[in-house]
Parts: structure tokens; sequence; C-alpha cells
């Protein structure tokens, strides 16, 4: 894997640039598309490639359940089974196990919102504050599962309970590596630890420690396959229609920062990871991982990236709304993933530059318009409003088909927009246009 800035903006830390893999390159900022099981839900690949797609997220956890990576190896890896022809980054597992463990049962996700403290009589607004004084375990309240946990993590790695069928799983820092390589990802992801955005810090402290010793073990395991050859996926079994012809090459591998909501711990985890080195070798590139204040995200972000490499890519794990995507790219990120753009679009959410609508509310019944006239998509080329609330309000398949195409390509559409202020230096003037219509 190879990365190169081609243009970087004055005052900030937003940058334009691009990443070779062997199966192509990735114009950054870049979405990274989320097709969990080898697949983006209710799309092909057709669509996807249609929609500007330049690369796929796929899901380790999901993956070595079913089919298996061992199924996905025999077909020749990634690339030949699902015949995707772009980049394919594969995550390490990691996040599944959290939401299998501490976070089973309660709803939790990777974000809280910033609630004052009840102590205080007039409530206080964070932002541009150190969120590791400004919250502390008291400000933000803390309720761990009392549900059974189907994951269970230990020094060595995680245990967990397949949502297929029950059967007791094992993932440590060595088989997650191994995982990834037998999938024949591009882009691979060190196992770590994630735990929830309102655990007191001493949790967060215990996370970083043990992300930080997965990260070496990651490390070291993946030196030795690459050294050994034998996993490999070789470019040659991918099929004729797929447009690749490169030697097996070794899968770059990203490590990950944690820390949560305390910015001495952010810190101290990407110094951790970034400076990490076997045998003159470190990470490829840096995912931010773990959970976040919502309404500091992007400060989160900037302790983070204004001490990681420059030379190397940062991706910004599970974030892709619009908003937070102009945060996250200010502040240095370049690559994205995030499964709201499909998931929303299951359920009627379609994004326009006016905001978000949802295509069920009864005002669309007779809406003979394209979602947005000016959209270049192939829904809103051939269908109206009308027809696609018709869709969902029949409980037709095709509607979330269409509605996913709008959504991915109005994703994809934003980062090439993007990608072209960076260039032409006019980011500054983009992002306030867009974002004075979208959140109206």
């Amino acid at each position: 894997m190879k990365f190169k800035i081609e243009k970087k903006l004055e005052g900030t830390l937003a940058r334009a640039g691009v990443i070779e893999t062997a199966h192509g390159t990735i114009q950054t900022p870049a979405y990274i598309a989320p097709a969990t099981s080898a697949t983006l839900k209710a799309l092909d690949n057709a669509d996807a490639l249609s929609c500007g797609s330049q690369a796929m997220m796929m899901n380790t956890y999901h993956l070595m359940l079913q089919p298996s990576a061992e199924v996905v190896a025999k077909a020749g890896g990634l690339h030949k089974f699902c015949n995707w022809s772009g980049s394919i980054m594969t995550d390490s597992g990691g996040f599944q196990a959290f939401s299998l463990g501490e976070a089973y049962g309660t709803g939790i996700t990777k974000f809280t919102s910033w609630q004052p403290n009840p102590k205080e009589p007039q409530s206080k607004n964070p932002k541009g504050l150190s969120l590791g004084e400004s919250f502390g375990s008291d400000d933000i309240e803390y309720r761990p599962s009392q549900h059974p946990k189907r994951a269970k993590f230990d020094d060595d790695g995680v245990t967990f309970y397949s949502h297929i069928d029950g059967s007791e799983k094992r993932i440590t820092p060595e088989s997650s590596v191994e995982t990834q390589t037998k999938l024949g990802s591009d882009i691979m992801f060190a196992f770590d630890e994630c735990v929830s955005p309102n655990a007191p810090r001493e949790c967060h402290e215990n996370a970083i420690e043990r992300t930080g010793l997965w990260a070496e073990r990651c490390l070291v395991e993946h030196q030795k396959l690459q050294a050994n050859n034998s996993l490999r996926v070789s470019s040659d079994k991918v099929p004729r229609n797929v447009a690749v012809n490169h030697p097996p090459t070794a899968p770059a591998i990203f490590g990950i920062v944690q820390g949560g909501r305390y910015e001495d711990l952010r810190k101290e985890s990407a110094r951790q990871i970034s400076e990490l080195n076997i045998e003159g070798r470190g990470f490829d590139g840096f995912g931010i991982g773990g959970s976040f204040v919502k309404e500091d995200m992007a400060t989160a972000v900037r302790w983070v990236t204004e001490i990681l490499p420059e030379d190397k890519p940062r991706h910004l794990l599970g974030v892709g709304e619009p908003v937070d995507i102009f945060l996250g790219v200010e502040n240095g990120i370049d690559t994205f993933d995030c499964v709201a753009s499909t998931r929303k679009a299951r359920t009627g959410q379609v994004y326009t530059h006016a905001g978000e609508i949802n295509i069920t509310n009864a005002k669309y019944r007779d809406l003979f318009e394209p979602i947005e006239k000016e959209c270049k998509c192939m829904t809103c080329a051939n269908y109206t409003c009308a027809f696609l609330h018709h869709l969902f309000r029949a409980h037709e398949l095709s509607s979330y088909r269409l509605a996913s195409i709008h959504n991915l390509y109005f994703i994809e559409n934003l980062f090439k927009q993007i990608r072209k202020s960076l260039m032409n230096y006019s980011f500054d003037e983009f992002r306030s246009s867009f974002l004075t219509r979208f959140t109206l």
C-alpha cells in the first residue's frame, strides 16, 4: 500500500490524497462503503459502481461465522468471492465483541450525547473544553448491562457466542490477523478493545493498555504470516470479469487508537500505536476507534490526528453522517465507513441537500418528482417520490434498493465534492454552503 498527500488545506489538518492498493486507488477523502457480509445490503456491486464507490469495508466477525474464512480463501479471496474489483478493508472484530459484550441488550453505541451534571444549576456547553476535564464519571450515567453477555474479554482475547447458532468462538489478536489474511483484504485492522462511551475512566485506561498490547501482537503475527507467504491470496484466482492483474501482495495493517472522551488517554494511545515498531516496521495507517461524546467528536479526533504521522492514512471507524464527515475531514481524516446511509434507506429515510426526509410520510404520496431534481443517481433519474412512497407502503423489497442507491450516491458524491473543494482550495466555502442548507 502507498499513500500520497496531494493537497493540504492551510489552517486545518484537512488534506486530499491517494491510497494505492493491489486492487486500485482510493482518492481521499473517501467513503468506504459498508459491505458487512461481503455485500452492500439490498444492493449489488454494479449498483455500488454506479454510485461511485471505490472501496468496501467488510466485517471479519460476520464472515468468519458465515461462510467462514476458509471458504472465502478457497474461492480465491474476497475479491473473487463477491466479484468486487476495488479495494477492500476488513475490520478486526473488536467492535462486534463490544456489541456482544458490554453493549449487549443496552442500546449503547459508540456515541453518547453530552448531558449536564445534575449537581449544576445551569447546563454548561462543553464545546471546545478538554473533555477529560469537562466530563467525569459523574457527568454521564453509567449502567453496565444486566443482560447475559455474549462476549467476554480477557488479556489474551475474546470468547463469544455466535449469533447464528450459539456456538462458542474465540478471537485473539493472532487469529484476527490470520482470518483477515485468509479473507484476502487489501487493508486490515488490528484487534482492539472498545468500551462504552459512558464507562468510567478506569475502563478506558484498561482498554488502551490492552489495545496497545494486542496491537503489538497483531504486528508480530502480520509479519510472521507475510514472511511465511502461505496465507496470501493470489490474484490470478480472480475471475476474468474482475479487472485485476497483480501478483500476490501482503495486505496493509492499520493500528487502532482508543481513549474515549479523555484527552490524555487519546493522546497516549495515539503515541503508543504510532510508535510501535517490529523489526523496523510499524503500522501502515491508523484507525480512530472507540467511543465519543457526540458534540465534541471533532475535538477528540484532532487530539489524535495532531500526533499521528502525517504521511500515513487515517480512518475514522463507524462514522459517516454528512455533518460528521466535514468535521472529520477538517481534522485530518482520510477515509470513513458507516452503515447509516443504507440502514436509514431501509426505513425510508433519504438524504437531500436540504436535510433528511422520510419518503413514507403522507406528503410524498402524490409528489410526482424525484427525491432531488439535480441528483444524478439511477433512482432519481427514473422514479418519483410517489412511486418510492408506494413501494415502502406496499412493503415491496425494491424500495430498499432504490432508497439505498440514492443514499449511497448522495454520500459518495459528497465526498467527490469535498475532495474537489480541497484540490481547488474552496473547502471552507463548500462546507458553509452545504451545511447551511443541510442543517436548516
